[in-house]
């Protein structure tokens, strides 16, 4: 645990504090994705906002490639609850608002899928939104490069968010696991976060 409180401070000097996350972006807003857990030995990510605060967490509790899986916010509430599912040969993950069961009648506000696809040597996700309104819209992900680099965009194509490697002033990267989060302004903070870690459960990246 020690370790793991050292090396957040390499990543986000500040990050022994919570914020209060706003739904909405006001402006364009960047974050730091930490891909690891700050429960001991567990799997998921953390990420901080622009002062180096805990905004949202993932903790899978030592335990990878779960088939339930929650988004929580500073404070441990639940936002997202994640199921993995499966349609003949198709795998995808769906996300329901706050927690939810697998006989959740209202059904899911978003799906993530993988597409077969192929862009500038990336993939590319269909997000199928909307879902629990009865008001299905698109948006996808598309991958940069094998890690969990992707651009989000919406159904006219304009992208609402970002996720690239971090680096350091000097330009060194900080490492495969630490990417930094850009997300336009009028934008769902927790969707796109949601639908950031349904991409990388579909990559097996935590």
């Amino acid at each position: 645990m020690l370790h793991t409180i050292s090396t957040m401070g390499k990543v986000c000097p500040q990050a022994l504090e919570s914020s209060t996350t706003c739904s909405f972006t006001c402006k364009q807003e960047t974050f730091t994705l930490w891909m690891k857990s700050l429960v001991l030995n567990g799997k998921g990510c953390t990420v901080f906002d622009s002062n180096g605060q805990i905004a949202y967490r993932v903790d899978n509790y030592n335990c990878k490639h779960r088939a339930e899986v929650h988004l929580m916010d500073q404070n441990g509430d639940i936002l997202f609850t994640m199921l993995k599912k499966q349609y003949k040969l198709s795998r995808f993950w769906e996300g329901y608002r706050f927690p939810a069961t697998r006989n959740d009648h209202k059904g899911p506000c978003f799906r993530v899928s993988k597409t077969y696809k192929i862009s500038k040597g990336g993939s590319i996700y269909e997000v199928e939104l909307g879902l629990d309104k009865n008001q299905p819209y698109i948006h996808k992900i598309e991958s940069s490069t094998c890690n969990s680099a992707c651009k989000i965009s919406n159904e006219v194509g304009v992208v609402v968010a970002e996720l690239r490697r971090k680096k350091s002033h000097s330009g060194v990267d900080l490492g495969d696991d630490v990417f930094t989060m850009v997300v336009e302004q009028n934008i769902d903070l927790s969707l796109v976060m949601g639908l950031v870690v349904a991409y990388n459960l579909i990559n097996s990246k935590m």
